[in-house]
């Protein structure tokens, strides 16, 4: 049954980027295909095979998002988190920041897409090449 606890506990467990790929292990085998973040509303979506969704509650207020994608900030900023160096919130922040409005992760393709304010992709990664 795809339930959001399973998923709210393995979330529970993430502090900082370095974090992430032991989430995603555990949440593609909790049945989990995709997941699409947006900052500006605070939405995180989690989808199944069968495209059924489940939200999970809001983490932070909405965040103003930078009116221009800055390419720079933004690697810089997801290296520092890929290191551990900041938390979840952090990184959300840092994100709105450097023009990043939401992404999205495939489970299949082992993809993070990332979209700016006029929702142009900017930027694209393979996640857990070791997977």
């Amino acid at each position: 049954m795809f339930t959001i606890e399973p998923i709210q506990a393995a979330l529970s467990k993430v502090k900082t980027g370095m974090d992430f790929p032991n989430f995603i292990r555990e949440i593609k085998n909790l049945g989990v295909t995709k997941i699409e973040t947006s900052l500006k509303d605070n939405k995180t979506i989690y989808f199944n095979e069968r495209n059924e969704n489940l939200i999970t509650p809001s983490m932070y207020t909405d965040l103003e998002i930078a009116p221009e994608y800055n390419p720079g900030k933004f690697k810089k900023y997801l290296t520092i988190h890929k290191k551990g160096e900041t938390d979840y919130l952090s990184f959300c922040k840092n994100c709105a920041d450097a023009g990043i409005e939401r992404w999205r992760v495939d489970l299949n393709k082992m993809t993070c897409v990332y979209f700016a304010k006029d929702n142009t992709l900017v930027y694209q990664e393979v996640i857990l090449r070791n997977f």
